[in-house]
């Protein structure tokens, strides 16, 4: 039998923390989820000025990294590419860019979703939160 890395709680709230942290430094207000490998939520938080859409779009983003264990940014490339058939999927949304997977160790541990402002910098207050954390591990 193989073992292998998960995150804990401590980790999500870490990671939680790290983005809004970030978030506050650059003005931004946006939703931060933290979701395990299967997709299932861990720790969320939506900052105040939030628009309360972003609570739901940062949580399937994360969804969508984790289930896929590839940047969401990825599906939407795919279908601005002219590969609309992901749009039939019902069991496979937030296809927007702000999802971002958690690898250590070459295992998917996680996935962060952030949303609220221009989706390249949802994206890069995941990837900012996520380096972090896997530096202090």
């Amino acid at each position: 039998m193989k073992t292998k890395p998960y995150l804990t709680l401590a980790d999500a709230e870490f990671l939680l923390n790290t983005a809004h942290e970030y978030a506050i430094e650059h003005n931004f207000n946006v939703s931060i989820a933290v979701v395990d490998e299967t997709g299932n939520l861990l720790a969320m938080k939506r900052m105040d000025g939030a628009s309360p859409m972003t609570a739901n779009l940062c949580l399937e983003k994360a969804k969508c990294s984790a289930i896929s264990r590839r940047p969401s940014k990825l599906f939407e490339d795919l279908i601005k590419g002219g590969q609309m058939g992901f749009l039939t999927m019902d069991s496979f949304t937030g296809m927007l860019e702000g999802g971002e997977p958690i690898l250590h160790e070459g295992h998917l541990v996680g996935a962060m979703g952030v949303s609220g402002v221009r989706s390249f910098q949802d994206a890069e207050i995941a990837q900012k939160a996520i380096e972090k954390f896997l530096a202090k591990i």
